[in-house]
């Protein structure tokens, strides 16, 4: 009877530990656990911008409803050897950063909290939100967020990659904005990080997912009432080329103005030979100053959407840009502004790469290729470092120009190929700057790659600054040391 009892007992605690996180939580029976049959499971997997994301299939999703229940599946999956993943809004199109093949995917869509205090400003924002829910959650209190510029962003991976904006020249980052991170670590714990604990706070801010899963983000809002904006889009003309390129180097340069912004971007498709440009411009107010976009508007664009209108209008109107159906590939580089004499060399010569590059990829089926100029002045790296301390850590030395670069196509048979034409057009920008830093035509300057947009092949971690990369380490070995986020999940790793 002893050895029947014994021998009973032995099954259940095996059983146990071979388990599959999927069954373990499933027999819980109170955090929902959706299979691959399951409607719940097809809508999220259509979720993701990239259709190769979406072709990974994870053993099952689960979607917990509290930092409690996130600590509960995590402390079930530390004690498995599954690859997992954590999403938030799928945004990020590189393949594993927030999908998974065969292992479980951890959903965070119902932490979709936007508590905000009237008096304060302060909003507590779960990780399931995007930004357009909340742009509508907050439509009306006089608050808003310091987030991106596509709506259908998710909250997490934005700000724990840092978070570029239309409000970062008065604020910094999306992250800057961060008072408190809710995060449930690696062995289940769930801690309240603030400033009070230095190292950690700083390492969540441009680390990404390498610490622990963020249940809630304390976020200091700002006032806000109607702004302006909207899109110019001009067919494309070498002039046009000449003239768009010239103006945003020059607002990089010469805006002073912390309420304007703008983002430059060329695209052209094998559809119709559509090869064009389209500028999306931001004023924080109801109307810019006379005159402040005129080097845009000179250029004779054959579309104009510009107006007032709500914040919450203004994000949803951006998800046009979420191609459905698509492949994504997107990367960025970070280069240091011409001068005004160097312009014309330094700009057109990398516009001319990126066409003769995109221009192979023409053939390929539903193929859209952008590149997007997006200021960096000053201004951004001065308002995030007042705001608090971040891994990104940009000083004010010189302006900044980010690049984006997304190609997209239909054919997941084009990933491979489609990844090395999209390494061939980075790393060409990439050794031009180094090489006009060595002739002077450049100033040297510390020049990260901006993780939001950043491909998997790029070394994010090996262009920050090396203490920042040794503090990411230390911390990720001091809050994680046996690895579960470092081995068993995708994602750029210090």
């Amino acid at each position: 009877m002893i050895l029947l009892l014994f021998a009973a007992v032995c099954s259940v605690f095996f059983g146990l530990v071979q388990a599959d996180t999927c069954s373990s939580v499933e027999a819980l029976g109170y955090i929902n656990v959706t299979r691959s049959l399951d409607l719940a499971y097809i809508e999220e997997q259509t979720q993701y911008w990239s259709t190769s994301c979406s072709a990974l299939k994870p053993s099952c999703i689960i979607f917990p409803k509290s930092a409690e229940e996130v600590s509960t599946v995590v402390q079930i999956l530390a004690n498995t050897t599954e690859q997992f993943a954590v999403k938030s809004g799928g945004h990020n199109p590189n393949n594993y950063f927030s999908s998974v093949d065969g292992g479980p995917l951890i959903c965070t869509e119902h932490l979709d909290q936007a508590n905000l205090n009237q008096a304060t400003g302060v909003v507590d924002v779960g990780p399931g939100n995007r930004l357009d829910g909340i742009a509508a959650k907050l439509q009306g209190s006089g608050w808003t967020f310091v987030g991106g510029r596509i709506g259908n962003t998710g909250v997490g991976g934005l700000v724990l990659g840092g978070g570029l904006s239309y409000m970062s020249a008065q604020y910094g980052w999306a992250a800057s904005q961060v008072i408190e991170f809710e995060v449930v670590f690696a062995n289940g714990t769930i801690g309240h990080i603030t400033k009070d604990y230095p190292d950690i706070f700083k390492a969540l801010k441009g680390g990404g997912n390498n610490f622990g899963i963020v249940t809630n983000y304390k976020l200091q809002a700002h006032p806000q009432a109607n702004v302006w904006g909207g899109n110019l889009v001009y067919l494309r003309t070498p002039e046009k080329d000449k003239k768009l390129l010239k103006a945003v180097r020059d607002f990089t340069e010469y805006n002073t103005d912390p309420k304007a912004a703008v983002i430059v971007t060329a695209e052209r498709t094998n559809v119709n030979l559509v090869d064009s440009w389209i500028i999306f411009l931001f004023y924080d107010g109801p109307s810019p100053p006379l005159g402040k976009f005129e080097n845009f508007t000179d250029i004779n664009p054959v579309l104009d959407t510009t107006r007032e209108r709500t914040y919450a209008d203004l994000m949803a109107l951006s998800n046009w840009v979420v191609l459905k159906g698509e492949v994504v590939d997107i990367a960025t580089e970070t280069i240091p502004l011409p001068s005004a004499a160097n312009e014309e060399k330094v700009m057109e010569a990398l516009h001319s790469h990126w066409r003769n590059v995109s221009s192979t990829t023409l053939l390929e089926l539903g193929i859209v290729a952008s590149i997007a100029w997006q200021p960096f002045p000053k201004a951004i790296a001065r308002e995030a470092r007042k705001r608090s301390p971040d891994l990104i850590d940009a000083d004010d030395s010189v302006d900044r120009i980010i690049i984006e670069m997304n190609y997209a196509f239909t054919s997941p048979l084009s990933y491979d190929k489609m990844a090395d034409t999209m390494e061939t057009t980075y790393t060409g920008v990439r050794q031009r700057i180094l090489g006009w830093q060595a002739d002077g035509t450049l100033p040297q300057a510390y020049l990260p790659v901006f993780m939001n947009y950043g491909f998997y092949r790029q070394d994010y971690f090996g262009r920050l600054k090396p203490e920042s990369r040794a503090l990411a380490k230390a911390v990720s070995e001091k809050v994680d040391p046996n690895g579960l986020f470092q081995k068993r999940t995708g994602g750029w790793k210090p």
